[in-house]
């Protein structure tokens, strides 16, 4: 059964959405985990392993602005589509075949600047098939949205594994790595946007939303509990991104492994992670649904996070790595699950959805883009990771607390 205009939606709505979303994090976390720092490592650069890192974070800064810029415009213009193909189908289609094409170009790109240029392209074409998708959660439901924000976070943390996981166990390579990937994405994301259902925009909302000047277009990010939402979710996700973004840095130079060692303690960590964000985003979304709260959820599961990142500035071993892999798991799978659904509550005017949940992507995103960035400063300052992890642990709960400065984040989400 596929339902839409708010009524429950069914199985097979469910595994389509899942589904782009797996193949949206599987391409955009694979080369950031993994294929990326092994591309451009520098083992023997005469400035040492450092100049690796601050090229890592310097190239996924670079796709993260890119992508931050993208997706609130993709949102902002989908929203706008009129046509027989529908208001977010073209928009998914699109952004899909965009990342499609530029990881072939950067399997065969050398150096920062090439991959930094093909690696811009793909997060472009990520950040606008999200926007389409993250879409179809406040156009398509009203009790459901914690179990689809619960799909979309779960989903990131099992593309951590699917796309390590196949790289690593089968040996692919770099070059056929990203190859792979894009064949993933290339099918499952034409399917799903294909297949999923795409109502047309209301008339009354589509007509309103033509006559209204800028400034109101804008209005969310003047809603003062919106815009607290939007400031905890960036500091989280900044927090998060301090914690993961340079594993397996850490667990070269941190903990001083082989390459070959490295790669397999990696994807060991990550699938801890991925249970723990899988169990949690799914429980947590689904209680939050049943007792219409959120905020407490968001808030516990992000100092929960924060605790991970500061046992690895106390112990640092790979089995403080494993036990705070599951506490950053229970974590950021429950925020990830809870705060998305959060967002889509307080989400002001329906004619904008999708441009208002491009705001919401963009604040998780933007976080994910300067964590490396900044990570890779603050292991240069120190020529280690215990700043890095120590800032990520503060952040964290700085970013949860936060969302307490939200005065009706329980408000009915049938008035959305």
């Amino acid at each position: 059964m596929i339902a839409t205009g708010g009524a429950k939606v069914g199985a097979r709505w469910f595994t389509l959405f899942t589904l782009a979303w797996l193949a949206l994090w599987t391409v955009q976390l694979t080369p950031l985990q993994l294929l990326i720092p092994l591309q451009l490592n520098t083992p023997d650069d005469a400035d040492g392993w450092v100049s690796g890192v601050v090229s890592s974070g310097l190239v996924l800064a670079a796709g993260g602005i890119a992508g931050v810029i993208a997706a609130p415009l993709a949102g902002g213009l989908s929203d706008r589509t009129r046509g027989r193909a529908g208001r977010r189908r073209p928009w998914a289609l699109g952004g899909v075949w965009l990342a499609t094409l530029s990881l072939v170009v950067i399997a065969f790109a050398a150096g920062p600047w090439g991959v930094g240029v093909a690696w811009v392209g793909v997060s472009v074409g990520v950040a606008v098939a999200s926007a389409a998708f993250t879409a179809l959660i406040a156009d398509q439901l009203t009790t459901q949205r914690g179990a689809a924000s619960a799909a979309v976070s779960s989903s990131q943390a099992l593309g951590i594994v699917v796309g390590v996981g196949v790289i690593v166990l089968l040996e692919l390579g770099v070059v056929v790595g990203y190859l792979v990937l894009a064949a993933f994405l290339a099918v499952v994301g034409t399917v799903a946007a294909l297949l999923l259902p795409d109502p047309p925009a209301p008339a009354a909302a589509a007509a309103a939303r033509e006559t209204r000047p800028l400034a109101e277009r804008l209005s969310a990010l003047r809603d003062r509990d919106f815009a607290w939402l939007l400031a905890g979710r960036l500091v989280v996700n900044i927090g998060n991104a301090l914690g993961t973004g340079l594993l397996l840095f850490f667990l070269l130079y941190g903990l001083d492994r082989d390459p070959a060692t490295a790669e397999d303690e990696l994807l060991l960590l990550i699938l801890v992670y991925t249970l723990f964000v899988v169990t949690a985003s799914v429980v947590a979304g689904r209680v939050s649904d049943r007792t219409g709260r959120r905020i407490p959820f968001v808030v516990w599961s992000a100092v929960i996070q924060g605790g991970a990142s500061v046992l690895l500035v106390v112990a640092p071993s790979l089995t403080s790595a494993l036990v705070a892999a599951a506490l950053l798991g229970i974590g950021y799978g429950a925020y990830m699950s809870v705060g998305l659904a959060l967002g889509t509550d307080l989400l002001p005017r329906p004619e904008d959805h999708a441009k208002d949940l491009g705001f919401v992507n963009v604040s998780a995103n933007l976080g994910q883009l300067i964590g490396p960035l900044l990570g890779a400063g603050l292991v240069a300052l120190v020529g280690g990771f215990w700043l890095l992890f120590l800032v990520g642990g503060i952040l964290s709960v700085a970013g949860g607390l936060m969302t307490y400065a939200i005065r009706t984040g329980e408000r009915s989400r049938s008035a959305v």
